[in-house]
């Protein structure tokens, strides 16, 4: 059985711009470890990013997505990537079908090419781009009980080679920058690994769904874009093991990121 990842998947197009790939050097070391340690290869990747949202939930269908450039400010070659690894249809359909089975509406969507969540880590990951790659969107509300319930109705996939990523990041407030984001980053960390690695698994859930309360946790999160793909990991794996498999301090001048397994 495959385990469950929440990945903080670093900062725009970083593996494509030299000196941000240098600061992310630790994020690397980890998504290389990452398709390493897994116990299987999978036959496809489930991608559920922080930068796709919808009024229900939609599943990527395409067998050749094409790409969405979904940042700004960046240098000019970065809107030329190519990340062409293919999709998987078959694999699009059992997703929807187990969404619809678990009582969510949800919808196959044709169009929809990789966004930064999933293209930035899988040119680590995969730099071939040999993996079929499926994402999943979020549900514009954001509802944390919501998106772990998805997780719950997604966990047969560990056992049909499909391995579930969320990818977001840990501390996500692009406003707050420097020495001034020491203090709440780690604050806000220390609870997440607090509540992921040390509580019983229905405390654990019991606490993300009311993430809100944690301390730091609006300043963390001013929006929860990029927390609520942990949901969906978590719920898929919710009464596995958490182990948390990257963690840095000092990303722009203050941030603290972690990443976590669920097996």
């Amino acid at each position: 059985m495959l385990p469950t990842y929440f990945i903080s998947h670093g900062g725009g197009p970083w593996p494509y711009i030299a000196d941000m790939r240098a600061m992310f050097s630790n994020l690397e070391a980890s998504l290389v470890n990452m398709t390493q340690a897994l116990p299987e290869k999978p036959k496809a990747i489930l991608m559920i990013s922080g930068h796709w949202e919808r009024s229900t939930f939609g599943v990527q269908s395409s067998p050749a997505p094409g790409m969405e450039y979904d940042y700004y400010g960046f240098p000019a070659h970065t809107y030329d990537i190519k990340y062409q690894a293919s999709g998987a249809p078959d694999v699009a359909t059992r997703v929807a079908e187990l969404i619809k089975n678990a009582g969510f509406l949800v919808d196959l969507d044709g169009k929809k090419g990789f966004d930064h969540g999933a293209f930035a880590p899988m040119a680590v990951m995969y730099p071939d781009a040999d993996m079929p790659l499926v994402q999943l969107s979020l549900k514009s509300d954001l509802d944390p009980e919501e998106h772990m319930a998805l997780g719950r109705a997604l966990a047969p996939l560990r056992e049909e080679g499909v391995l579930i990523v969320g990818s977001g990041l840990s501390f996500h407030n692009l406003g707050l920058r420097g020495p001034q984001a020491i203090k709440p980053s780690n604050g806000f960390d220390a609870w997440l690994q607090e509540t992921l690695l040390e509580s019983e698994p229905v405390e654990r859930s019991a606490r993300l769904v009311e993430w809100d309360k944690a301390p730091y946790a609006r300043v963390a999160h001013p929006r929860e874009d990029h927390l609520i793909p942990l949901m969906v990991a978590l719920g898929a794996a919710e009464s596995g093991k958490a182990t948390c498999v990257y963690h840095d301090e000092g990303l722009f001048g203050g941030w603290t990121a972690s990443s976590f397994r669920f097996d």
